[in-house]
């Protein structure tokens, strides 16, 4: 039995890190061009070198998203790009446009390619078409469903990603035009202004000004308004199917997104590898990826065509935990060092979460600065000293309950 990769985004290089110490098999991130999430920190040409080390030297291997479709007048640009980031050591390349593929092939000869989700690969026929090509594995459409996949394993020899976790996107494949159209932000460069996320009302055209609520009713409505992908519940079925790695989405997301998420997904891995058989979903799986920021689950098509459950009618991020800190020291006398990301208050009581699904609650009554000042409040980005009741480590976050 072959238990796949766990995939897991890398915005920036804490978020890096931070899906490593949580039980990434494998991370992706993108540069300051053409990977499809420009309103992401992403990485400078040094950051990768540095992330592509500390990953390899961890067993973890580092994919660089090049999928964007770049214009006639982007060619040139391209190029040197690619030059620049030849010689760092990715293991492979993320890339949808048949002309990026042939830069890459021209550039990097020797770099491994992975089709992007944007390639729309929605049928075996096309799948085999890419490995033909050379292309060493394939992101397939998110409009695919289980039985599409085992058919496709059953065709192909070449690699099979599957997304499993994730904002999903109403167009087909994420080939969207709405936020071009509506704020010149292209969303096939990487620019999405998450227009299918809005609320809208209706305006009759005898009169101007007077907009009438587009509301629920039995049919439903908010028709762009996906919820979260997930399919925690269904790691035995993708196993089985021959998926080859498990991709999570979220390059966009924070590093508690990142932390929950990818712990689930590995710990789901982990002990389905260990005991198939009497393999079950878990109810602390569900309860922490109800903590983190999600717009209500669904299977997607997965299980094939979605039904109006899968609308999601409020179009808020729901999320029962704020996280407020990350562990940078840890230290043997039992005290660490926390970076404060949100307001930390005396006496309030927070959940202290790290790998394998360790997670304690714990009281902060007393907490210092790093000289030894005693603290009754802690601001963002201000560096506290604490002890607590179980031994923790470097990127362990903390938490408390909205």
């Amino acid at each position: 039995m072959k238990i796949p990769e766990l995939l897991a985004p890398a915005g920036n290089l804490e978020k890096l890190k931070v899906a490593i110490h949580y039980g990434a098999d494998a991370v992706y991130l993108g540069g300051q061009k053409f990977g499809l999430r420009s309103l992401a920190d992403n990485f400078t040409l040094a950051h990768m070198a540095e992330a592509a080390a500390y990953a390899h030297d961890r067993g973890v291997k580092v994919y660089l998203t090049v999928n964007a479709f770049p214009d006639n007048h982007e060619l040139a640009d391209l190029d040197r790009y690619l030059e620049e980031v030849a010689a760092v050591p990715f293991d492979a390349y993320i890339a949808a446009d048949p002309g990026v593929i042939a830069a890459i092939r021209r550039i990097s000869p020797h770099r491994a390619i992975h089709l992007s989700t944007q390639a729309n690969t929605t049928n075996w026929r096309s799948v085999l078409f890419w490995q033909e090509q050379g292309i060493a594995r394939v992101n397939l459409a998110r409009e695919m469903s289980l039985e599409a996949i085992r058919e496709t394993r059953e065709r192909v020899t070449t690699e099979l990603e599957v997304f499993v976790h994730g904002a999903l996107c109403v167009s087909y494949s994420g080939r969207c035009l709405l936020s071009s159209v509506m704020t010149g932000r292209n969303a096939n460069k990487g620019e999405c202004a998450h227009p299918c996320r809005w609320s809208y009302a209706l305006v009759e055209e005898t009169r101007p000004g007077e907009y009438f609520p587009v509301v629920e009713d039995d049919r439903g409505t908010f028709i762009f308004n996906s919820k979260d992908l997930c399919l925690i519940r269904h790691i035995p079925e993708l196993v089985g199917a021959g998926a080859d790695s498990l991709k999570l989405e979220g390059r966009m997301k924070g590093i508690h997104y990142v932390a929950s998420v990818v712990r689930v997904y590995r710990e789901a891995l982990d002990s389905y590898a260990a005991d198939p058989r009497d393999w079950r979903v878990r109810p602390e799986w569900l309860a922490e990826l109800s903590k983190i920021s999600h717009r209500g689950y669904t299977t997607g098509f997965f299980l094939g065509k979605p039904v109006d459950v899968d609308l999601e009618f409020d179009s808020r991020y729901r999320r029962s935990h704020e996280f407020v800190g990350v562990v940078e020291e840890a230290h043997p006398d039992g005290t660490v060092v926390v970076e404060a990301r949100n307001r930390i208050v005396a006496g309030a009581t927070v959940e202290v979460i790290g790998r394998r699904m360790r997670s304690t609650l714990h009281r902060l009554d007393d907490f210092t600065d790093t000289d030894g000042n005693r603290l009754t409040e802690a601001h963002p980005n201000q560096r506290i000293r604490l002890r607590l009741p179980v031994a923790a480590e470097r990127y362990d976050l903390i938490r408390r309950e909205r």
